[in-house]
């Protein structure tokens, strides 16, 4: 099933936040779109596209934190909307600060993100990058918003005032296949802070999360807790989970990639539960 949106929407202040969205691209002329090909960074690349067509580039990062199916549907995205896509690596893993894993993991992360696009603007005549983050984002602990603002990225879905819920209508509307898609994040955040992140653990995730995919499961996460792994299930798909069928195929993925236990969460999924130690309320979509 999608995800339903339970919001009111008014269509006369959509149409007028995405002609809005759409003055403040054209103003820009030449833009970067840091694109992970999720819900928001699509829109946003669609709607770049929209506006400045061969002027607006999506940039995806090839890094080990984001999954290689998310890679590859960031990509069919882009080409089914003649967007202009590029990939450019990141070096993230590299960076002390990043691989101790840290709560400041996220700012690291994104410093190397911005500072790698804002090279291949430099070296292009591109004067502004802009990413996806939403009106709803700006109470949520992410320290890659920091980074952001360090690189004066600009943030348009923020500046028409757009929250998730109108986002998606928008792409709905659009014809977008990603007005649906459910929350992600990279892989490292995955794996507890203290932990160090290696491109080892954050792969051994990837690989259990796309086997549990092809289970069939839609909304979940594989928590790394060295040799166990903890997983997520959203609650409308956990008592599907919860079988002696269902927990003999969990430990047939998960054993062979080292896992010595193999456990279910019993809350299910929820967004930023690796947060939860911090005491942070309001997480995002970790």
């Amino acid at each position: 099933m999608g995800l339903a949106t339970t919001t009111i929407i008014d269509p006369a202040k959509l149409r007028d936040k995405q002609e809005r969205l759409f003055a403040s691209l054209g103003e820009l002329g030449r833009v970067i779109v840091a694109y992970s090909g999720g819900t928001d960074s699509a829109y946003l690349a669609w709607a770049a596209n929209q506006v400045l067509g061969e002027n607006a580039l999506a940039i995806t990062a090839d890094s080990p934190s984001i999954p290689a199916s998310h890679k590859r549907a960031a990509e069919e995205f882009a080409q089914r909307f003649n967007i202009r896509h590029e990939y450019i690596e990141t070096y993230e893993f590299d960076n002390p600060d990043y691989a101790r894993n840290e709560a400041d993991r996220c700012f690291h992360c994104k410093d190397e993100m911005f500072t790698r696009l804002e090279q291949v603007g430099r070296e292009r005549g591109i004067s502004h990058v802009i990413y996806g983050v939403n009106k709803d984002d700006l109470g949520d602990y992410r320290p890659g918003q920091n980074a952001a603002k360090i690189h004066q990225a600009k943030a348009p879905l923020v500046e028409a005032g757009l929250t998730k819920a109108e986002i998606r209508e928008l792409s709905r509307l659009a014809g977008l296949p990603t007005w649906d898609r459910p929350a992600s994040a990279c892989l490292a955040s995955r794996i507890p802070y203290g932990t160090p992140v290696t491109i080892e653990n954050v792969k051994k995730v990837e690989t259990g999360e796309e086997a549990v995919r092809a289970l069939g499961f839609r909304q979940f996460r594989v928590r790394f807790h060295g040799d166990l792994v903890r997983l997520e299930i959203a609650p409308e798909e956990l008592e599907r989970a919860m079988t002696l069928e269902m927990a003999s195929r969990f430990a047939a993925i998960f054993k062979p990639l080292g896992f010595h236990y193999v456990t279910l969460d019993l809350e299910g999924y929820r967004q930023g539960a690796m947060n939860e130690a911090l005491g942070l309320k309001k997480t995002g979509s970790r």
